[in-house]
Parts: structure tokens; C-alpha cells; sequence
């Protein structure tokens, strides 16, 4: 099934807790999301960057083999949306240095006539009103989904609150769950959310996984899982963003279609996510997610599962 991600192109400025520091690398939530989600099919992307887009990042996403690019737009005149973050010790918390938001400032990029039948949509981290309007040309998927941050939530609530109420899914951190909803404990926060109109909510944790709630035909469940033991961690940049890409991709491409959507079917998803978040981790930008081989992924799924498997 055809899956489409819309959402941030960008060029980044990393440092990390070790003092290392990389300028200019190639990022954003669509970038990281769509690395991730071609590993298991084809992904349309839509998405805009500026006339300073380095043609080595242009050579980055032609390298990904089922990444279509015809809703990449080039604006002439444009600047690149560009972001600078510097990780603490524990590399789960991070502060932004700069934010130059650039082509991100002006109209969304526009949805090609060759996606609308695109059945599974994921909206990368943006404003809710700009997700919402995606979401829009979309009137007959299968499957929606969005991921959201502490700024929309802090200025665009209302936007949120009606996006939330109209897709599938919800993806977002474990603060951001908190600050969203007003409950300090994970669970009841995204049980709180699954009100809101959502079928399901996934709860980032960082290097201690995932939570997530689900409502199917036998009520709601919920599960966890944990974070792949990575012993090397260098870049956690687009750890999130490749997550989603990594369930998304599974849930369009590999999940069993004849059955209906459930919660051994998340976690199946969930897992496939995981397992990808964890081969990002290991280097600066795309270059892990961008040289990996189905032979490393499938030996790294089947090792993960059988961590999980409790006999």
C-alpha cells in the first residue's frame, strides 16, 4: 500500500555531550522518517527546501532506493529550514541552540496528483493547522497518523486538540504527553489522549522505549516496549522521526492487510520501529539509516524479538 510523510527537510547543527560538533548535515523529520520507512517500500514524499539545499544531501535521498521524490519542492529565492541542538550528558534531553525556520515561514508544499491515493499518512512534527490541511487531501486513507512537539502545544492547542480528534495516531513524547494532557504518570496521559479521539497513542521514552495504548474490537489495550540495548550511541537526532518511519513502513507495506488493526499489530509495528531508531543512533544524520542492508535489519529484528519473547 502507497504511504506518504510530509514534514521537514532541513540542515542541522549537532553537538554532542563528548564535544564533537557537525555543521550543516543533512536532517529533519522527513528525511529521518522517509530513510527509515524505504527500507520496507516505497515512500512519497512532500516537503520544501530552499535554493541552498547541498547537492550532497540532494545525493543522500537519491541513494534511498524507494523514496519518491517528485513532492520535493525547490523554491528559488528559498533558505533551507535550518536547526542547531546541543545534547546533555544523558543524551535524552537536548537544548536548541538556533532555529531558522526559512521555507517554513512560507505556504506548504503542495501534495502531486500522483499521491492523492496515497492510504497511509503520516504527518511529521509541524504546525497542527499545516497537518491539518495535509490531512485534508487525503479523504479515503487507511491510516493516519501525526507526531507533535511542546511548541504547537503551547501555541497552537486548539489547532492540536482538532487534529488529534481526526487522525489514527498519535505519536510524542513522554513530557509532551504530560504537558498535553496534565498527568505526571505516562499511562493515564495517554489513555487521557485515546479521549481525544485517536485509535492509538505511542509514548516515546527515549532509551527506555516506548509505552502505547490502543483501541480495537475487544476494547482498549496496552503494552510497552523496551529500547534496543545500542552499546553506541553518537547522534540521537531523528531517533524519533526514524521510529515512526520504521512502524509506518511496516504498518503500509509488511502488516497482514486481511487483518483488522489491532494491538498485536502495533507492537509488531512498534518493534520494527525500534529496531530502526537504533541503527540511527549510531551515526551523525542519515549515513547509518542510509547504508543499511536488509541483512543487518532483518539480523537486528530477529535479535530484538528475542530479547522480548518470555517463554
Amino acid at each position: 500500500m502507497s504511504l506518504v510523510v510530509t514534514g521537514t527537510i532541513g540542515i542541522d547543527t549537532v553537538q554532542t555531550p563528548s564535544g564533537e560538533k557537525r555543521e550543516g548535515i543533512l536532517g529533519g523529520s522527513c528525511a529521518y522518517f522517509s530513510a527509515a520507512a524505504q527500507h520496507h517500500g516505497k515512500v512519497n514524499m512532500v516537503a520544501a527546501v530552499g535554493d541552498d539545499f547541498p547537492d550532497e544531501h540532494r545525493a543522500v535521498l537519491n541513494s534511498l532506493s524507494n523514496l519518491d521524490q517528485t513532492g520535493l519542492e525547490v523554491r528559488k529565492g528559498s533558505k533551507t529550514f535550518r536547526w542547531g541542538g546541543k545534547y546533555h550528558e544523558n543524551m535524552d534531553h537536548r537544548d536548541t541552540t538556533f532555529t531558522d525556520l526559512n521555507v517554513l515561514e512560507e505556504g506548504p508544499p503542495k501534495v502531486p496528483e500522483s499521491y492523492r491515493d496515497s492510504r497511509y499518512v503520516f504527518l511529521a512534527n509541524g504546525h497542527p493547522a499545516v497537518q491539518l490541511g495535509m490531512l485534508e487531501q487525503f479523504p479515503d486513507c487507511t491510516l493516519s497518523v501525526a507526531d507533535t512537539m511542546d511548541l504547537w502545544i503551547d501555541i497552537a492547542r486548539a489547532d492540536l486538540d482538532i487534529l488529534i480528534g481526526k487522525v489514527d495516531g498519535l505519536v510524542l513524547n513522554f513530557d509532551e504527553a504530560e504537558q498535553l494532557t496534565g498527568h505526571k504518570n505516562t499511562v493515564s496521559a495517554a489513555k487521557h489522549i485515546l479521549e481525544m479521539g485517536p485509535r492509538f497513542v505511542v509514548v516515546k521514552k527515549g532509551e527506555h522505549g516506548c509505552l502505547f495504548v490502543c483501541r480495537d474490537e475487544s476494547g482498549i489495550g496496552i503494552g510497552a516496549l523496551p529500547a534496543f540495548p545500542a552499546e553506541h550511541v553518537v547522534d540521537p537526532t531523528g531517533a524519533g522521526d526514524s521510529f515512526a518511519g520504521g512502524m509506518m513502513g511496516y504498518l503500509a507495506h509488511a502488516a497482514d492487510e486481511s487483518k483488522p488493526f489491532d494491538i498485536d499489530t502495533l507492537k509488531v509495528a512498534l518493534a520494527h520501529g525500534t529496531v530502526m531508531a537504533s541503527f540511527t543512533i549510531e551515526t551523525f544524520s542519515l549515513d547509518r539509516l542510509a547504508s543499511l542492508t536488509p541483512a543487518e535489519l532483518a539480523e537486528r529484528f530477529d535479535e530484538f524479538s528475542t530479547m522480548l519473547r518470555v517463554h
